[in-house]
């Protein structure tokens, strides 16, 4: 089995690269080699390495920024999906794309299941649902992964933005009004190289029986409040010396906090489906933020 991977430079694709190469030859690129604002290019990479499936961790992901940067943010978000899946219907591979619960507003009371109607609140989430539904207009053999509030050990992200301000500030205002799971950048690799391993070594129609949407996060919910705390609480554990400790991590409402892009209260998605198909118990959020803070303490860089 030939995999492209788009985006190895990321938090997701760089753990995918681990992930996925077990699987088959693994062909992975970063922006230098297949820039998704330049869709030519883009198709010439897919149409050169001729994969049987393309896994995209590429994205436009500054949320507050694509409220000023339209137009980059739909040609990398939505166009770009819009080529691989043209292009991967061209070859018959399979498209794996990840998308996010911005592509709900945040209103109901329950985690959102996969049907449920969106009505994304800001750019971001609504270039991120033209991805979604240029992928199902044209190509059948999909996997659009839902996640939410990514972290791994490199790159940026909420947990290791607490550790930091913990560490130079004697408070922290955090907001306590929105809801949902930290999901590890090891995890979403790891839950799509399995997904990924049963669709090419099933029997039958692996079109009918996995093709589809799903949402793909941590179980468990929290709100970004206690999800700091919960970070400084292990820092503390592992000697780490703080300004802030959890008892200074204050609560805070969203009115409080303005940022350009609005985000949903609700963010937490129902994962049965994944579990059900893919027969994947997926692990409490506190597991891979546990894994997180062990990791970040034997680099010596929280």
């Amino acid at each position: 089995m030939k995999i492209l991977l788009l985006g190895k430079d990321g938090q997701v694709g760089w753990e995918l690269q681990r992930a996925l190469s077990v699987l088959g030859k693994l062909h992975a690129v970063g922006r230098q080699q297949a820039d998704l604002e330049n869709l030519d290019g883009l198709r010439q990479c897919v149409r050169q390495y001729a994969p049987d499936v393309i896994v995209n961790a590429a994205a436009y992901t500054a949320v507050d920024k694509a409220e000023s940067e339209f137009t980059m943010a739909q040609r990398i978000n939505a166009d770009a999906a819009g080529v691989l899946a043209e292009e991967a219907h061209r070859c018959n591979a399979w498209l794996v794309q990840y998308s996010t619960d911005y592509v709900f507003d945040g209103t109901k009371d329950a985690p959102y299941v996969e049907n449920d109607t969106t009505n994304p609140l800001s750019v971001y989430g609504r270039t991120k649902c033209d991805g979604e539904l240029r992928i199902r207009a044209v190509h059948d053999r999909h996997l659009i992964l839902r996640t939410s509030w990514v972290f791994a050990a490199r790159g940026g992200n909420f947990a290791r933005t607490m550790l930091r301000l913990a560490t130079e500030k004697a408070a922290l205002n955090v907001i306590a009004d929105q809801h949902g799971a930290p999901t590890s950048a090891e995890l979403i690799a790891d839950a799509t190289a399995l997904a990924l391993y049963r669709i090419c070594h099933g029997a039958g129609d692996a079109v009918g029986a996995y093709a589809g949407t799903y949402h793909l996060t941590a179980s468990g919910a929290t709100t970004w409040h206690g999800y700091a705390r919960h970070v400084l609480e292990l820092a503390q554990a592992h000697g780490i010396s703080l300004k802030a400790g959890p008892d200074k991590v204050h609560p805070i409402a969203t009115e409080a906090y303005p940022l350009p892009a609005p985000r949903p209260r609700n963010s937490r998605l129902d994962t049965s489906k994944f579990s059900a198909t893919f027969n994947l118990q997926l692990p409490h959020w506190q597991h891979h933020v546990q894994r997180l803070m062990a990791e970040l303490t034997a680099q010596g860089n929280p």
